[in-house]
């Protein structure tokens, strides 16, 4: 039906007979002569219906005759609107001198039309298909098929495409075998809620949709497969948030018989390789490498965007027998912290902007947000300004502003409090600063975060939970001295960031049996549950079992930040809201109460969860 796409016609096509199909992009009717911008995947072109031209002798068409257009395809011109489906056979010459249109890949040239056949007609859209649309997000996911039509949502999709494809080839390179695992799987007790699919020829029994392939990969390795890689769908029930999904992609690897360090700069490879065939940006070949207790100590995250020059500085022994008691409670109790944030020339900011910021904190549970200006350095206390100077002595003042760095017209936030109060609030508080006051570094800065600890206190459940999973290896080899303080514990897990986003994670695995039975026992699993949900792993672990570790990426959040998008439903052709929803498609919907007695399932009403 068609011999070019519009967005891929040149000059180097002048006087040549091609045949294009697409979409109404714009009509105008200039007295007589129509223009119709028409659109595809590839871009647009502007086709011309003129009924008096017969032959065009401008420079670089000579001899090139054009035909006149027939009066039914004039008048077929007229009647068409925005989005109808056209076919346009005509001939390719160059755009009078003037009318050229540089903003244009094919702004040098357009296409005297001969023939037009309507495919098909349309209704006038909901909204304008343009990059400048403003349209709620909602309204888009109902005719997302309309949205896609944007070059902006098309070129995400083909960056998407070209993502893939690269990460595919590389690994493809590397001896890596591409291998497919279950969707239908066993539901297990850890991390988020699994999505559950009842069996109609097990009745009472449940599948699970699976939130990763890990079991299955590492399975995998146990077979002798040596190195694996996937481009998988996975499923998470997880309370709604802003710029999550209940089904996303992932880029999933593992491997034999290699080490933390060894898979780390495969990876750092890889990045490297997609970055610059994809963005033509060169990322550093080796990615600096951050411990987890430094990141958290440094810039109160886990994931630390490095391109924010703001660090988070600590206090706590400067402040233990200071008059303020927020701050000296803070700093003796050992679940406490005292920390301060320097903003460079934060003396400009006003009472309000200041008030807004505390504001900002509490969404964090910080009570407060104290905070010093200083005015004139050398002045000591006389050059400050804040109302919690009174609570402090000289020599503790003096201290704040040499450990900080502070100079002239310098603002000091502090915050004090639980550590994981005042870690969460300075580190989302030194992200919001910088954006707002331009300190944003341009680039990329992609960051390893290592040494993580292996289990994290539940407070409420009053028990360990993995801080990655449960399959995740410590740095130490000795089960009695991992259960004696499992607190103190590391793991061998590494989690990659990339401008303050966790763009993957992955670890070295457990792979002798007694010491996986050892971490279920630190995590509150029992035998008989342990053997419940994971006696196939157990199991296959004393058949043999290789070293081996893997890595995971977030093939959607990437993708997300290669493209500059704001959020992951805009890689993703057809993403669910954040009430976990397809407005597209009115999923999720009830089902017939005959397929629910089929599968033994009875509804009662339940809460809906806020």
């Amino acid at each position: 039906m068609r011999s070019h796409y519009c967005g891929q016609l040149n000059e180097s096509l002048l006087g040549q007979q091609v045949e294009l199909c697409g979409w109404v992009h714009r009509r105008r009717d200039h007295g007589g002569v129509i223009f119709i911008d028409l659109r595809d995947r590839e871009g647009l072109v502007q086709v011309v219906f003129d009924p008096t031209v017969r032959d065009d002798g401008s420079a670089g068409n000579a001899g090139a005759t054009f035909q006149p257009v027939m009066a039914e395809t004039f008048s077929s011109a007229e009647r068409v609107r925005g989005e109808y489906v056209l076919q346009v056979k005509g001939t390719v010459r160059r755009r009078p001198a003037g009318t050229e249109n540089a903003n244009m890949p094919t702004g040098q040239v357009e296409i005297v039309a001969q023939a037009l056949e309507i495919l098909n007609r349309a209704e006038p859209p909901p909204f304008s298909v343009g990059d400048d649309v403003e349209v709620s997000e909602e309204v888009r996911l109902r005719y997302r098929y309309i949205d896609l039509r944007r070059p902006q949502m098309l070129q995400r999709l083909r960056m998407r495409a070209k993502v893939a494809s690269n990460l595919r080839r590389f690994l493809d390179e590397q001896g890596f075998m591409d291998v497919e695992t279950p969707i239908l799987t066993k539901s297990t007790p850890e991390g988020a809620r699994d999505y559950l699919v009842p069996s109609r020829t097990h009745p009472g029994e449940f599948f699970a949709l699976p939130q990763s392939p890990q079991l299955f990969k590492q399975l995998l390795m146990m077979g002798g497969l040596d190195r694996y890689y996937q481009i998988v769908r996975c499923f998470r029930d997880e309370d709604l948030r802003a710029d999550r999904q209940p089904e996303f992609t992932q880029l999933d690897i593992e491997t034999s018989f290699m080490s933390e360090d060894q898979i780390m700069t495969l990876m750092e490879n890889m990045l490297c390789k997609l970055f610059s065939e994809v963005l033509e940006v060169a990322l550093p070949k080796a990615f600096p490498r951050m411990s987890y207790a430094e990141a958290m100590s440094r810039f109160g995250v886990d994931k630390p965007d490095l391109r924010i020059p703001l660090e988070l500085v600590d206090l706590g022994d400067l402040m233990k027998n200071v008059d303020f008691k927020v701050f000296s409670g803070a700093a003796n109790d050992p679940k406490g912290r005292v920390a301060a944030l320097r903003i460079p020339n934060g003396g400009t900011l006003s009472r309000k902007e200041i008030d807004d910021y505390t504001q900002f904190v509490a969404i964090y549970g910080a009570k407060g947000l104290a905070y010093v200006k200083v005015n004139d350095r050398a002045a000591g206390r006389e050059g400050l300004q804040s109302p919690i100077l009174k609570f402090m002595p000289d020599e503790v003042i003096a201290a704040i502003l040499e450990r900080t760095g502070a100079q002239n017209n310098d603002l000091i936030f502090f915050g004090a409090d639980k550590t994981n109060i005042v870690n969460e609030a300075l580190g989302a508080l030194r992200i919001k600063v910088g954006h707002d006051r331009g300190l944003v570094e341009h680039g990329w800065r992609p960051l390893w975060v290592v040494y993580f600890p292996m289990f994290e206190w539940d407070e409420k459940e009053k028990r360990w939970s993995a801080l990655h999973h449960p399959f995740t290896a410590p740095t130490v080899n000795d089960i009695e001295k991992l259960e004696a303080d499992p607190g103190a514990a590391l793991s061998r897990a590494y989690d990659m960031v990339l401008n303050g986003t966790e763009a993957g994670g992955g670890s070295i695995r457990i792979h002798r049996p007694e010491m996986q039975s050892a971490v279920f026992r630190i995590l509150g699993i029992g035998e008989e549950e342990a053997r419940d949900k994971f006696g196939f792993l157990l199991e296959a672990l004393t058949y043999g079992c290789p070293p081996h570790g893997g890595i995971a990426f977030g093939l959607d959040r990437l993708i997300m930040l290669m493209s500059g998008a704001q959020s992951i439903r805009d890689v993703m052709a057809f993403p669910k809201t954040q009430t976990a929803a397809c407005p597209l498609t009115s999923a999720p919907s009830p089902v017939a109460d005959k397929h629910l007695r089929e599968l033994g399932i009875r509804l009662r009403t339940v809460a809906v969860p806020n």
